[in-house]
């Protein structure tokens, strides 16, 4: 069996910047959360790519937990990594910070992680490099992400099955 190659946490890391504008809010004046999912997804799906060199595709997000909102006007700091590499799908842990640029305030406002399957161009399913955590804090994401691959997993069951009944309706 030939050995994968080998990639640090932090050579997908990706951190992205947008400044909350009035077309991204909602009539509260604060960001939607629909435009802030799509950031999300194409900030993770950058850490994939950096990881495997090759096209990485959404397979799941876990729930996302916002824990605060953004106003117009701040700035959206998103934050994603590689966490764990299996054979060829990749978690990607994400956080959202938001930016207060009057006061220099900072504060997280979601977390969440993302799965996502490495193709090619025709959609074929590629190996990905293992994953070496360096910090505790990664080490811990990487020790974790096991178990949330599991509950996954186990999701996509329950789903596949749906799908199946819903068919022969």
């Amino acid at each position: 069996m030939e050995s994968r190659k080998r990639k640090l946490v932090a050579a997908s890391r990706s951190v992205m910047h947008r400044l909350v504008m009035p077309e991204d809010s909602n009539t509260l004046g604060t960001l939607m959360g629909g435009v802030l999912m799509h950031w999300m997804d194409m900030c993770a799906a950058i850490a994939a790519r950096r990881h495997s060199n090759s096209y990485a595709m959404t397979v799941t997000v876990d729930r996302i937990q916002f824990v605060g909102s953004v106003q117009v006007g701040e700035v959206v700091i998103l934050e994603a990594e590689v966490t764990r590499a299996f054979r060829t799908s990749m978690e990607v842990g994400l956080r959202v910070i938001a930016e207060n640029l009057d006061t220099g305030k900072k504060r997280l406002c979601a977390s969440t992680f993302y799965s996502f399957v490495a193709v090619d161009k025709e959609g074929n399913t590629l190996a990905v490099p293992e994953v070496i955590p360096e910090t505790e804090e990664q080490k811990l994401r990487y020790r974790d992400a096991e178990n949330r691959r599991s509950s996954r997993l186990e999701d996509a069951g329950r789903i596949s099955e749906e799908a199946k009944r819903f068919e022969k309706e």
